[in-house]
């Protein structure tokens, strides 16, 4: 096998190396394993179709299927669906992560890791930084398509943006929970049937569509606590005025409830799964 000179001399110079290389630390280990990530997507460009088609026929397709009938005009629909849809979509894609992690163990590299001296955590934590990054690609992409077909939050760019940080940090936070998932069910098709058993009645039994004042009693009472039906109020409520008062706090502390209880889980089953 043909070798460069460069390459060839630093080969040599790793395996004459008299002194044992430093322990990586927490960040750099983090950021190569969420260099490890970014890699996988360019070699296989296809897993970015979630973030990027699904958003636009999402909006497209509710925008203009329902937004005559509900809201009379697809424009006064499309100012208050797309808070929702956006928080649907990101909130629908937090499961990748754990499929992705179900993947490594289900082929052997997670044992590989587990025998490597670097932060543990350090392979959960940077595949969750880059799928914060799709998090943010599919919001980007969702918020031009409507600024395109007429979108104007009420409160302005500034608003909207704030939003989108509420989401990232409810989304880092639900990813988790797929993470946690990925390790102790036995494969990734079960992985993603029951994130799906999930999501789905979250985000339709939410605000994300319709506003709750519209449905029975006492489904109002079970949408309204439902997490979705949060996040989504927060967000809308960021990018157009109207923000419930104590609204962000509970989103917040929900939020952390996640990461608290679900963190130090998928930690425990990471170190002692066999």
């Amino acid at each position: 096998m043909y070798i460069k000179q460069d390459n060839a001399t630093d080969l040599q110079r790793a395996l004459t190396l008299s002194q044992r290389p430093g322990r990586p630390g927490a960040i750099g280990a983090s950021l190569t394993f969420g260099w490890r990530a970014l890699l996988k997507i360019k070699y296989v460009p296809e897993q970015l179709f979630d973030v990027t088609a699904f958003p636009i026929m999402f909006l497209l397709m509710f925008t203009y299927l329902f937004g005559g009938a509900i809201s009379g005009s697809t424009g006064e629909y499309l100012d208050f669906v797309l808070p929702g849809i956006l928080v649907m979509t990101v909130s629908m894609i937090t499961m990748y992560t754990g499929i992705d992690l179900n993947k490594d163990i289900q082929k052997g590299i997670f044992d590989r890791f587990r025998t490597l001296p670097f932060w543990r955590p350090a392979a959960l934590v940077g595949a969750l930084l880059v799928d914060a990054v799709r998090y943010l690609l599919a919001s980007t992409i969702m918020i031009g398509l409507g600024y395109i077909l007429g979108f104007r939050p009420a409160e302005g760019f500034g608003g909207l943006v704030l939003g989108v940080l509420v989401l990232l940090l409810f989304a880092f936070s639900l990813s988790w929970v797929w993470t946690f998932l990925s390790l102790i069910v036995r494969s990734e098709k079960a992985l993603m049937g029951i994130s799906m058993m999930v999501l789905f009645p979250l985000t339709f039994l939410s605000s994300v569509f319709v506003d709750t004042s519209t449905m029975p009693g006492w489904l109002q009472s079970l949408v309204d606590v439902n997490p979705v039906t949060l996040v989504v109020d927060a967000v809308r409520g960021l990018a157009h005025g109207g923000l419930e008062s104590g609204l962000l706090p509970i989103v917040f502390l929900l939020s952390a409830a996640f990461v608290v209880v679900f963190a130090p889980l998928t930690m425990y089953f990471y170190n002692n799964k066999k």
